[in-house]
C-alpha cells in the first residue's frame, strides 16, 4: 500500500474545485485559496453585541455553514467572524450578498479569509530569502580590519 502514489491537486486550484478563476478573485484581484475542508470567509466590523446565533442566522441564507468562529473585542466594540462553507458558490454568494450590509446598525465587510496576492511588482514570490544581500548595518572588522595592524 505504501507504493501507491496519489495525484493531488493544489488546494484552491481551479482544477481541484472545478471553479472559474474569476469566481475566486477578491475586489483587489487577489485569488482566494480553499482551506482543507472548505472556503472560509472573514466578516469584519462585527458589532460587540452580535452573537454566534445572529451571525449564523444572517449567513445561513447563503448556504450550509460548516464552521463558525466569532471573536469580539469588547474594548474596541468591534470583532470579526470566520465562516466556512463547503462550496465556492456558497462563499461567493455570502460575500456578494452581505458585504456592505448592516448588522446591529453597523456596516460589515465580507471577503475571502485566505488569498494568494495579486500578481504585481510588489510581490516577491514564495518565501525568498534576504540572506546574502548587502546589508546597510556595519559589521565587526576582521583581524585585518584594525588600524595600523593593531590587535584588539
Amino acid at each position: 500500500m505504501a507504493d501507491v502514489e496519489m495525484e493531488v491537486d493544489e488546494p484552491g486550484s481551479p482544477q481541484a474545485t472545478g471553479a472559474k478563476v474569476s469566481d475566486m478573485q477578491t475586489r483587489t484581484k487577489a485569488t482566494a485559496v480553499r482551506s482543507i475542508e472548505g472556503w472560509i470567509i472573514m466578516v469584519t466590523g462585527v458589532h460587540e453585541e452580535a452573537d454566534e446565533e445572529t451571525i449564523h442566522d444572517t449567513f445561513a441564507d447563503y448556504g450550509e455553514i460548516k464552521n463558525l468562529h466569532l471573536n469580539l473585542d469588547r474594548r474596541s466594540g468591534y470583532g470579526y467572524a470566520l465562516i466556512e462553507y463547503a462550496t465556492l458558490d456558497e462563499a461567493r454568494a455570502a460575500i456578494d450578498g452581505a458585504n456592505g450590509t448592516k448588522l446591529h446598525d453597523q456596516p460589515i465587510n465580507v471577503d475571502f479569509a485566505f488569498v494568494r496576492p495579486p500578481p504585481g511588482k510588489g510581490n516577491r514570490g514564495p518565501r525568498q530569502s534576504h540572506r546574502g544581500r548587502n546589508r546597510s548595518r556595519s559589521r565587526s572588522p576582521g583581524p585585518e580590519g584594525h588600524k595600523d595592524g593593531e590587535v584588539a
